[in-house]
């Protein structure tokens, strides 16, 4: 719900009380004769108008119908902005407007929405779209001569059928809105079995899913099968289930479930930062707005405090705590600040990561046999080619309008950061509309302790012949970037771009480094080219670091450090201290690293084999972490998803067990420890780790 004020949000206390004491409709009295005896749907009206009304905040139009329009600069069919235009009339709570609002839905629905027509294009405008304005401007007006009309057209694009099977366009965020149009018909329409219908439908929103749309238990939301989507379709399902938890609450209707309230902080939090939505799950909506992903995180968090008033006092009061710490303290202005808590978060179903610390935070978006390279459709994102690529996004403090400020309308397509592309010139909109185009790789996923990770993505270009082998091992104040196996055959040069700040702050370059002031650092090993330039028709500044591969490059590899935030004095130290981590291993069957400093060896295996102190049997990610209480973590991943079993070697002298997993079958300690695991392939990529306790020195 967009734009909702406080005051509609702290009155829901009082419905729950008083289904009465909402602000009263436009036009005062039942909303027809039958609803009058049905308390119920009078009460879910109440509410929904409390929610919806935003007094003096349209910038109202006279109505002028035409044939054609009902305004001269909206032509029909316009099917977005006429009824996006009347429900804003609507919503303005001004009793003059009841009867031009009445007017104009009666007019759209004789002209373009009316059961005569032909639902041409894209069939959410039919089914959702202008039903859900529609239908809401007419709730908010109170009863009108347009009510009926409206109703018998709803009935023959909305039918019941479209909630009977779970599939097509009736899942995840598309059902949630189904459900709301149905509501809102139930009330306006005074019938108690759509209403029903309604809340019943949603029930298969709920379980967790191991393909296709949906809700996943690693916190991953998925629309369009195949499309990371918390930004998007995901805000929209958060929105609506706390839209209708709230409007049917204490109804003989009324449905929550605790897998919702789990959303906020496992699907969502982590990609909320400083005022805004991640826009790595935001699909092919990124572009839309020049800030778009500050729209997005505010309607987030908007739908966080609604949702608050169905769940638990202790859950509504945290969650206000989040919002305020998300960059949001004029929407809970009472609330005491929680800060987003600093780990690692990796969602292995939808290939995506973050990584928090205090000081910065990055994101990464990759691409998998069941993640699709990017998504475009409705024109939108047709140059979002390279966005699963291993886009690496980064923010250290005062960088929250790195990606927002005409980020998407300026930027090099081929450039984007931390991306290994081929250079090779792609249509607009290449590959299948709809995230319908995804690489053949499976090993796309790694392994984290919750703190540290290292992640990697066998890559393979979008229309190309590239290939490699990409590894991102996230540290405490750095993330190692390694590519190895790095091949094409395009006939054309292959880069990867270390980094693409929007900015024109001073760059330093030095021997084997890089500082751009007031973002960080970077440390790479071979030749770094630069390139300054403004683009964009709202021109914007770039700062572009990027390694070239050469033209069809056989087994190319690369290694840079990122440091979010460091002084030109410390990425100066860090280049001159190559020891501070060492590279175990950067090829095509294994990416490997040890930090000594922080007790940390980590491998990802892109082949069985051993790799510095660590040996598998199988591909697979392994992070072991020594800890100075004399125990250590050895945190295993199957990102292929299809191992029934795993054996692993450490050669480090353990004593014991101290913790195990369900899935460890047999462990063997003294000189070196040996774990075997059992079927992990139906564990969607997770992690799992053991304890174990080392050998005293002697």
């Amino acid at each position: 719900m967009t734009g909702m004020s406080r005051r509609s949000l702290l009155g829901l206390g009082e419905l729950a009380l008083l289904p009465g004491g909402a602000a009263a409709p436009l036009n005062a009295g039942p909303l027809n004769g039958a609803l009058s005896d049905d308390g119920d749907l009078a009460r879910i009206g109440h509410r929904w108008r409390a929610l919806a009304t935003r007094p003096g905040t349209a910038a109202v139009r006279a109505i002028a119908p035409t044939a054609t329009s009902l305004w001269p600069d909206l032509p029909y069919p316009s099917y977005t902005e006429t009824p996006a235009r009347l429900l804003a009339m609507a919503r303005t709570g001004d009793p003059a407007l009841a009867d031009p609002v009445a007017r104009g839905i009666e007019h759209y629905v004789r002209h373009v929405y009316t059961p005569g027509a032909s639902a041409d294009g894209n069939w959410w405008n039919w089914r959702i779209g202008i039903p859900r304005r529609l239908l809401e401007a007419a709730l908010l007006i109170g009863p009108s001569r347009a009510d009926r009309p409206l109703v018998e057209a709803v009935d023959h694009f909305v039918h019941p059928c479209h909630l009977a099977a779970y599939e097509g366009h009736s899942t995840a965020a598309n059902r949630v809105d189904l459900c709301q149009v149905m509501l809102l018909r139930a009330v306006v329409g005074a019938d108690p079995a759509r209403a029903a219908l309604a809340a019943s439908a949603l029930t298969p929103v709920f379980p967790y899913v191991s393909e296709g749309d949906g809700l996943y238990r690693d916190g991953t939301f998925i629309q369009h099968s195949t499309v990371p989507y918390q930004g998007g379709y995901g805000r929209v399902l958060l929105s609506g289930l706390a839209t209708l938890f709230a409007v049917l609450r204490g109804t003989r209707w009324a449905t929550s479930d605790q897998r919702v309230f789990d959303l906020v902080e496992k699907s969502f939090a982590p990609f909320m930062h400083d005022g805004f939505c991640m826009d790595l799950v935001s699909g092919r909506g990124i572009g839309r707005h020049p800030y778009g992903d500050r729209r997005r995180g505010r309607e987030v968090a908007q739908a966080v405090l609604l949702l608050g008033e169905s769940a638990s006092p202790a859950e509504r009061t945290r969650w206000r705590g989040l919002v305020r710490g998300w960059g949001f303290a004029d929407l809970a202005p009472e609330a005491e600040t929680v800060e987003p808590a600093e780990g690692h978060r990796l969602m292995a179903m939808s290939a995506r990561a973050v990584h928090r610390r205090r000081e910065w935070v990055a994101g990464l978006s990759m691409a998998s046999y069941r993640i699709a390279h990017y998504e475009h459709g409705n024109g939108e994102n047709l140059r979002g080619w390279h966005t699963g690529a291993g886009m690496l996004y980064w923010w250290a403090r005062g960088h929250r309008e790195q990606y927002s400020d005409h980020f998407w309308q300026s930027v090099d397509p081929y450039r984007l950061p931390g991306t290994t592309v081929s250079t090779l010139r792609l249509p607009d909109g290449a590959g299948a509309a709809w995230g319908g185009e995804c690489p053949p790789a499976r090993w796309v996923g790694g392994a984290t302790d919750g703190h540290f990770a290292c992640v990697g993505q066998h890559l393979y270009g979008l229309g190309s012949t590239l290939e490699a082998f990409k590894s991102w091992f996230f540290l405490d104040d750095a993330v190692l970037c390694l590519g190895a196996g790095i091949r094409c055959a395009d006939g054309v040069p292959v880069e990867t771009i270390v980094d693409n700040r929007r900015t024109d702050a001073a760059l330093t370059l030095g021997g084997g480094w890089a500082h751009l002031a007031g973002h960080g650092g970077y440390v790479v090993d071979g030749p770094l080219r630069t390139l300054r330039e403004e683009r964009g028709t709202v021109r914007r500044a770039y700062t572009t670091l990027w390694l070239d591969h050469g033209t069809d490059p056989d087994a190319a590899s690369y290694r840079y450090l990122l440091l979010p935030g460091a002084s030109p004095e410390l990425t100066r130290a860090r280049a001159a201290d190559p020891g501070w981590v060492d590279v175990l291993a950067n090829t095509d069957r294994g990416q490997g690293v040890s930090v000594a400093s922080a007790g940390l060896t980590a491998v990802n295996f892109w082949q069985p084999g051993t790799v510095g102190p660590l040996t598998a049997s199988a591909p697979c990610a392994v992070l072991v972490r020594e800890r100075g209480d004399g125990t250590a973590t050895l945190t295993v991943a199957d990102p292929r998803r299809d191992l029934d079993g795993l054996t692993v070697t450490w050669d480090r002298p353990v004593a014991a067990v101290v913790r195990g997993h369900p899935l460890l079958t047999r462990a063997r300690t003294g000189r070196r420890l040996t774990l075997r695991w059992g079927r992990l392939a139906d564990r969607g990529g997770s992690s799992k780790t053991v304890v174990v306790r080392l050998q005293s020195a002697k």
